[in-house]
């Protein structure tokens, strides 16, 4: 999975912006004030961090090697998922709904 497949997915998001508020090196999506996905600029593969509810964060961290607790955010709230094919693309659009869901449901 390349960065612009990824990008152009979140960006399809409605309100969805990007952002460097940490530097260039992280690009931020938001809606409103609240982020919902993080991908390091220049990773390959892609590594995208993105809100999950505490409980399938878990869950998707026990069933997959390639999704881990947040890189830099909050462990529980927040899972780094690294794009390597484990996850197919359909479950992480899944992913990327479900973390844009959790800060448009704030």
């Amino acid at each position: 999975m390349d960065h612009k497949t990824v990008e152009d997915y979140i960006l399809e998001m409605p309100n969805a912006v990007r952002e460097y508020p940490f530097g260039e090196g992280v690009a931020v999506y938001k809606t409103g004030d609240k982020m919902f996905a993080l991908i390091s600029e220049g990773s390959d593969p892609v590594r995208i961090s993105l809100k999950c509810d505490p409980l399938l964060a878990q869950t998707l961290r026990e069933r997959y090697e390639s999704v881990m607790p947040g890189y830099h955010l909050n462990k529980k709230h927040w899972n780094t998922i690294v794009l390597s094919g484990q996850l197919p693309w359909n479950e992480v659009q899944d992913l990327i709904r479900h973390s844009y869901q959790l800060v448009v449901g704030k």
